[in-house]
C-alpha cells in the first residue's frame, strides 16, 4: 500500500475510524509528521487534534535508527538491543538529555498558538505518518495512559510487523491499514513524503478558521 501524502494517509486512516465519529474523540498527533494525518482525522470524526510530544533516541552513527525514546515527561525507554549498537548509559542520557530539550522547546512553540487538551476521561486515538521501529509510538501512548483516558487507541497508516507486535499490548486498540512484511521506511510508503515544519503543524493545529486567514 502507498499513498500520495500524509493526507491522503490521514484520509484513509479517518474511514477505518468512523466508528468514533462524533464521540467527542481527542486526536493527538506525533509532530511533526502526524500532525497532517491528525488534522484529517480529527476534521472527519469531528473530533480535536492536539500533539503527543516524544521523541525517539537515535543510535550512536544513525540517528534515524531508535535504540528508545523519551516522553514529555521526561520518562526514558530504552530497547532492549540498544547496547548492543553501541548505546551505553552514557550516551543515552546525553542523548535523552538532547531529546527532551528539543521536546520543551516545541512546547513552547506550540503553546503560542495552541492549547493543550486534556485526555482524561476522554476517547484518544494517537496517530503518525508509520512505525518503523514502534519506539516513539510506544513513549507516546505510555505518556497517555497517565493520562487517564477512557480508551486508548493506536491508528497509524502502516507499520513494520516488529513495530506492530511491539506496540499493541499498549494500547486498547489497534488500527492500521496495512503491516507491511518488506518493511524499508515509513517514507518509501508514500510519493510525497517531505518533511512536515513546524510553521505547518503550528497552522494545522489552529484549525481551518486560523489556515484561512
Amino acid at each position: 500500500m502507498r499513498f500520495e501524502n500524509r493526507a491522503d494517509a490521514g484520509r484513509k486512516l479517518a474511514a477505518k475510524l468512523d466508528a468514533y465519529r462524533d464521540t467527542r474523540p481527542l486526536i493527538l498527533a506525533i509532530p511533526r509528521g502526524g500532525v497532517p494525518l491528525g488534522r484529517e482525522v480529527a476534521d472527519a470524526l469531528h473530533g480535536e487534534l492536539d500533539v503527543v510530544l516524544v521523541r525517539k533516541l537515535g543510535a550512536p552513527y544513525n540517528p534515524e535508527f531508535a535504540v528508545g525514546s523519551v516522553g514529555e515527561s521526561g520518562k526514558v525507554i530504552v530497547a532492549d538491543y540498544a547496547a548492543r549498537v553501541g548505546a551505553d548509559e552514557q550516551y543515552l542520557a546525553e542523548e535523552a538529555a538532547r531529546q527532551l530539550a528539543l521536546i520543551r522547546k516545541r512546547r513552547a512553540q506550540y503553546a503560542s498558538l495552541h492549547t493543550s487538551v486534556s485526555a482524561k476521561g476522554r476517547t484518544v486515538i494517537v496517530v503518525d505518518d508509520g512505525l518503523a521501529t514502534g519506539a516513539t509510538m510506544r513513549a507516546a501512548l505510555d505518556e497517555i495512559r497517565h493520562q487517564q483516558p477512557a480508551r486508548l487507541v493506536c491508528a497509524v497508516p502502516v507499520a513494520s510487523p516488529d513495530a506492530a507486535a511491539y506496540v499493541r499490548p499498549f494500547c486498547d486498540e489497534w488500527v492500521c491499514l496495512s503491516v507491511e512484511q518488506d518493511f524499508d521506511s515509513v517514507g518509501w510508503f508514500y510519493r510525497d513524503f517531505r518533511q512536515v515544519e513546524d510553521e505547518e503543524a503550528i497552522a494545522l493545529l489552529a484549525g481551518p478558521e486560523s489556515r484561512a486567514g
